[in-house]
């Protein structure tokens, strides 16, 4: 990897990370934030493309699946949104 490319790809790390931290509500924070601040620097750009499809959900869904108490519709569910979950331990 270039350069240049690594820049971008790290630009965007950290600007992911922000918004995994800064979602609205401290229960998102926590388990979205805690889980991107623990593997985010691994990422490659398919994985951070996954992560940011997540972020753009609304936050009550997304608390909802991450702790079980809804299950993940079909039209929402992907891997990294799995691995969030699983991450979660609820």
């Amino acid at each position: 990897m270039s350069e240049p490319e690594y820049a971008l790809l790290d630009t965007r790390r950290r600007r992911l990370l922000y918004r995994a931290n800064h979602r609205g509500t401290h229960e998102n924070d926590i388990l979205v934030g805690g889980f991107v601040a623990a593997r985010i620097a691994a990422f490659d750009a398919d994985e951070l493309d996954a992560l940011e499809a997540i972020l753009e959900l609304p936050d009550v869904e997304l608390a909802n699946w991450l702790t079980r108490r809804k299950p993940i519709p079909a039209e929402a569910d992907s891997p990294m949104l799995r691995r969030i979950r699983d991450a979660a331990g609820a």
